[in-house]
């Protein structure tokens, strides 16, 4: 069997000892200050029966002015004592809360990025989000109110029991006589309830996938009218969370009354056997008044516990979906070989290489290719001939199954993933944009460059002409994934960002399929300009951005068929000629 969450829980929050400390003690002082007041009114009802006898004048203290004043000094200092513990429990439990969220999140997050993309490809991004945000809060929420509420509530019972066995044991034995009823239902529904909310944060989990997932492809949804396919599809997501909540609030909700019950039998049985022996003296009327005050705060606590236990069962489900992340161990291992990209030649060679994706067939088989240093080589293919699956090799998002890939004759798992990442810049298609200003998105390939090698990036990209003509030139925000940009804008200010990183090899993958002419034009002309100084890889459908590549692979089912440059594959009337003369009109695609 594993280990319980809350043992987890305490094992990860171990740098955070000293403030869990300090707060329980807190907490546990602060209520037994609390816990004083009912001890306070039968000093004074003591004052009043006995007077000189009282409790004050066992101590020589027989004026009942000074007893009554004294009182009110100690009523004071309980007071207040409660009050300051009070503000120190609830500052130290809700800074450490948000410590461990901070923690938690970040160590989730940073954890997900260092996994492999093949971990992607199986979770849905809104699951992630539901255990970054959700989740994460849950477990704030918990430290911040309900761990206090536990430690107060064993705090009290405990005192009470204590204080119930001093005045009068036979009292005490029968406040005692409840407790193991509510000690082993708490435990019963706390088995009840594990999975019940452990299903409720996996439904949350889907619902949030289709969520963002529909947010971000709100185009799409209105252009197909879908509106209400996809509503319905949202509905269904969120009735299954609604039904999974139900499960677990119909048990949850049990819990208070059923222990109110067992609570209010011990109450009952105190109550008369106290004033029995109240009545026939044999327990003082400030002993009874006493018992009868703090039965009632024992009360109150207890009929809290079932919303305490449900708190903590779902920061419970919650901690263990977001340390299960963390347990999870990486596939793309680094290497321990620092190098620094102004170090590297730019040699590239694929050896004996055989890649599938999880289930699916073979992409690349024996797949080997050599790129020299400085060279300029574009792979072209038909889908799913491998061709992206070159450079997800190059940047180990994945390992291959068999051979091997090397930068300057290092096989890629020896060198530091950083290194070898930092020696790399990539231009998608699926071009990343952030939310914030232009100026942002190209600093992206080098946070220390200055503005000047800003706006030269910019020139070089092509894209500094427009970004002049925006209301805030280069601090004009471009909105959310870059709305406000024009796919080619955007394409050109990916290029500006690699630019600016300027790394020994630069990948451009299909970076041109979804501009228009003239955009393809600009960025055919950087591209010239960029090749010049770095070992560029060139991923293209297009086939008019590569004439100039010192080599072009045609691929076909993860092997290379023909290779040469632009005049010599033409001439070789091959699949890159036939591809030529399609994309020029020289041939029909039927034909």
């Amino acid at each position: 069997m594993g280990e319980s969450p809350l043992s987890r829980l305490i094992s990860y929050t171990s740098d955070f000892r000293g403030s869990i400390y300090l707060a329980s003690t807190f907490s546990i002082l602060n209520k037994l200050f609390d816990l004083a007041p009912p001890v306070l009114i039968g000093a004074a009802v003591d004052i009043v029966v006995r007077r000189e006898e009282s409790v004050f004048g066992k101590f020589g203290i027989k004026d009942l002015t000074t007893q009554l004043v004294i009182l009110a000094l100690i009523t004071f200092v309980i007071w207040f004592s409660e009050s300051l513990f009070e503000y120190l429990f609830k500052l130290k439990w809700r800074n450490l809360a948000q410590n461990v969220e901070h923690k938690l999140r970040m160590d989730v997050y940073r954890h997900i990025q260092n996994l492999e993309m093949e971990f992607f490809e199986d979770e849905q991004s809104g699951r992630l989000m539901a255990i970054l945000n959700d989740d994460v809060n849950q477990l704030e929420r918990f430290l911040d109110i309900g761990a206090n509420d536990l430690l107060q509530v064993g705090t009290t019972i405990i005192v009470i029991l204590m204080t119930f066995l001093a005045l009068s044991p036979v009292v005490g034995l029968i406040a005692i006589v409840p407790m193991p009823f509510i000690i082993i239902g708490s435990i019963r529904f706390q088995r009840l309830l594990e999975p019940r909310y452990a299903d409720v944060r996996e439904k949350v989990g889907v619902l949030n996938g289709r969520l963002a997932n529909n947010l971000t492809g709100i185009s799409t949804i209105k252009s197909y009218t879908a509106e209400e396919y996809e509503a319905s599809r949202i509905e269904e997501s969120s009735k299954e969370y609604m039904q999974a909540n139900r499960s677990a609030i119909l048990l949850s909700s049990a819990f208070s009354p059923l222990i109110r019950m067992v609570i209010v039998a011990g109450f009952i049985g105190m109550l008369i056997v106290g004033g029995s022996l109240t009545l026939n003296g044999s327990l003082e009327i400030a002993a009874y008044s006493v018992i009868v005050f703090l039965i009632q705060r024992l009360l109150w606590p207890l009929t809290r516990l079932g919303e305490t236990f449900d708190q903590y069962q779902r920061a419970m489900a919650s901690t263990t979906r977001a340390l299960n992340l963390l347990d999870k161990s990486p596939k793309i291992v680094s290497g321990t070989k620092r190098i620094s990209p102004e170090s590297v030649e730019g040699r590239i060679d694929f050896e004996n290489v055989c890649f599938s994706y999880k289930s699916r067939p073979d992409v690349l088989t024996k797949f080997s290719v050599s790129i020299h240093s400085g060279d300029t080589v574009a792979f072209v293919g038909a889908t799913g001939a491998g061709k992206s699956t070159i450079v997800k090799l190059l940047l180990r998002f994945y390992d291959p199954q068999e051979g091997s890939v090397k930068l300057d004759g290092i096989d890629l798992k020896e060198l530091n993933l950083t290194d070898l990442r930092r020696s790399i810049a990539l231009v998608s298609q699926d071009t990343f944009i952030l939310d914030g200003t232009v100026k942002d998105n190209i600093l992206y390939g080098n946070h220390e460059a200055s503005d000047e090698e800003i706006v030269n990036a910019a020139k070089i990209a092509e894209v500094h002409d427009f970004i002049t003509t925006l209301p805030q030139k280069y601090d004009t925000l471009v909105g959310e994934r870059g709305q406000k940009l024009s796919g080619g804008q955007r394409q050109r200010l990916s290029i500006a960002r690699a630019i600016l990183k300027n790394p020994p090899i630069m990948v451009f993958d299909e970076a041109t399929s979804s501009v228009d002419n003239e955009t393809e034009a600009a960025i055919q002309r950087s591209l010239e300009r960029v090749t010049q100084e770095h070992t560029t890889i060139i991923i293209a459908h297009r086939l008019s951005t590569i004439r100039n590549a010192d080599q072009i692979f045609v691929l076909d089912k993860g092997k290379i068929v023909e290779r040469g440059k632009h005049e010599e594959l033409l001439a070789n009337d091959g699949i890159y000629s036939t591809l030529w003369r399609v994309q020029t009109g020289e041939r029909l695609i039927s034909e």
